[in-house]
């Protein structure tokens, strides 16, 4: 089942903040593609058992969850929906560090790398 929202805030699903919408908008302009979305997966891996993915995707999934951020479309497929309900993505722009941070309720511990959970 797709679900389609225009708000930046979803407390059953993926949050994108405005910073993270502004630079995913951002990086779109630059592929000069339409047809994409953010695609944010939960795959095995990681010095805790799972780790994120975020990339672009033109593919829709049987199942995918579709959310849209102010024109930015973020996918989450249903695999990896229950790992990142309530999990908020925001950019950082700071001189010793710039990307995307994941803030996940449903994480419950990390480890050094910083790009997993379990």
């Amino acid at each position: 089942m797709s679900t389609e929202t225009t708000s930046s805030e979803t407390t059953t699903g993926v949050t994108l903040t405005e910073a993270a919408s502004t630079k995913v908008a951002a990086l779109l302009a630059q592929e000069g593609r339409d047809d994409l979305a953010l695609r944010i997966a939960v795959q095995p891996g990681g010095c805790s058992g799972l780790r994120y993915q975020l990339f672009f995707d033109e593919r829709s999934l049987d199942g995918d969850t579709r959310i849209d951020f102010d024109g930015v479309t973020v996918v989450v497929d249903r695999m990896s929906a229950p790992y990142l309900g309530g999990a908020s993505i925001d950019f950082v722009d700071q001189i010793d560090k710039q990307g995307f941070t994941i803030d996940n309720p449903n994480a419950t511990g990390s480890c050094a790398c910083g790009d997993s959970f379990h």
